[in-house]
């Protein structure tokens, strides 16, 4: 029994041959119409036709599979579209209405899955809009470009919108970009320009202080060296690190160079009135002065602190009209008046401190307790002082010994110097702390 010719017999059902052509029958809304023409048998003319229906069935089958798998199905309208086209006008023989139909179902589930999408996409969308505006305002530079730079990534990755909605979401994305950084640029621009003002500033007190370092006002000069330090502080710029210190180094080295010119000055001085009991202006008549201004400077700590720094200030002056003294006494008072000075100095400043924390809501504090605070703050201080003259000690110590460094190295021990008072000073306070307190 022969078997059945299943292809022939589709071939059959949807077309025919009709004077030597082959004929698709009615479909789709479009009457009966010539495909092709009978080369060998009318059977092989059929199952050839109905061949090329199953190979374009076959490739329509593989595009919807492929459709249902992929991230962005909206890449596949186009192809359905086409297709759907070519349903009405390929040349075969078989159920070109079925495809139809399928490849419309799949236009309308993938319409449905682009609208959600495009819908996804434009809440997308308009939070990057909302994140974009909101740097407006910020200062925060880096961190600002870094999110702007996700930001223009993330939109790029985002799919398309509705069409009518693209240009005004793209319009102002892109534009709040922009104005970040046209503001950016802007304040880029500010602070070069800003920086260079600085410096200039900061050269001019240089070149000033410069100019000033070998005076011999020194009245007058010590006054104007002051105020350049003032105005120094004032500027409070911000300039690389390396260029601030080369700046501040020559600043320091130019006051340091005239206060040490005028310290020797002082000490050279004869005094400015005769006492009774020496030759007027004789190293002795500046002995007795000396004496007795380091007494008087050892009794100010017993003043309150304002009072006390008034008057250590103005015996400081004497101390400079007092005359040259030469020898071991005179050292010796020197490091006493210093001392005394100092303390009272010291003083006002553990008083401004306490005064200070008072204010910031502390309660109230006996004077036992105020002994203790007294004591725990100066010991603070003086941890302080310790690492500056530690540090100071290790840049003496790397110092080379040329002849160049001369100048630095004296700046250095004179620092070295003053800070071993200061520690001195603070612990001599704390011992005055931890005496009895009568009631």
């Amino acid at each position: 029994m022969e078997l059945p010719d299943h292809p022939l017999t589709e071939a059959r059902r949807y077309g025919y041959v009709e004077d030597g052509g082959v004929w698709l029958r009615p479909t789709l809304g479009q009457p009966a119409r010539r495909i092709g023409q009978v080369k060998d048998t009318d059977d092989d003319a059929l199952r050839y036709f109905g061949q090329r229906y199953e190979a374009f069935r076959a490739k329509i089958d593989e595009l919807l599979q492929r459709m249902q798998t992929a991230d962005n199905q909206g890449s596949f309208l186009m192809k359905l579209l086409h297709l759907q086209e070519q349903t009405k006008q390929h040349d075969g023989l078989g159920d070109y209405e079925s495809l139809h139909g399928r490849l419309q179902e799949a236009e309308q589930q993938l319409n449905v899955s682009v609208a959600r999408n495009r819908e996804k996409n434009l809440a997308t969308k308009q939070s990057l809009i909302t994140q974009a505006e909101a740097l407006r305002n910020t200062e925060d530079w880096l961190t600002a470009s870094e999110t702007v730079k996700d930001l223009r990534q993330a939109w790029l990755k985002t799919g398309p919108v509705d069409k009518a909605l693209t240009e005004g979401l793209e319009s102002r994305f892109h534009g709040a970009v922009q104005e970040f950084f046209d503001r950016r640029k802007a304040f880029q621009t500010d602070r070069k320009a800003l920086a260079r003002r600085t410096v200039e500033r900061y050269r001019d007190l240089v070149n000033q202080a410069e100019v000033l370092k070998n005076s011999d006002q020194f009245e007058a000069t010590s006054r104007q060296l002051k105020q350049l330090q003032t105005s120094w502080r004032e500027i409070n710029g911000t300039l690389p690190k390396k260029q601030a210190a080369e700046l501040w180094t020559k600043f320091r080295a130019a006051n340091n160079h005239f206060f040490e010119r005028l310290k020797k000055h002082i000490e050279t001085q004869r005094p400015a009135e005769v006492r009774p009991g020496a030759a007027p202006g004789s190293p002795e008549e500046s002995l007795v002065r000396k004496r007795e201004l380091a007494r008087r400077a050892e009794g100010l700590i017993a003043l309150p602190p304002n009072q006390g720094v008034t008057q250590a200030k103005a015996l400081q002056t004497e101390w400079k009209q007092s005359g040259a003294v030469r020898g071991p006494e005179s050292d010796q008072l020197w490091q006493r008046f210093m001392l005394a000075c100092d303390k009272v100095f010291e003083m006002s400043a553990l008083d401004y401190y306490l005064r200070k924390r008072q204010a910031e809501g502390a309660a109230p504090l006996a004077p036992a307790e105020r002994a203790q605070a007294a004591t725990v703050a100066l010991r603070k201080f003086i941890e302080s002082d310790r690492q500056e003259l530690a540090t100071l000690k290790d840049s003496l110590g790397k110092l080379s010994s040329s002849a160049v460094n001369d100048q630095q190295r004296q700046l250095l021990q004179g620092k070295i110097r003053t800070f071993e008072r200061k520690i001195q000073t603070k612990t001599e306070l704390i011992a005055l702390f931890q005496l009895p307190i009568s009631g």
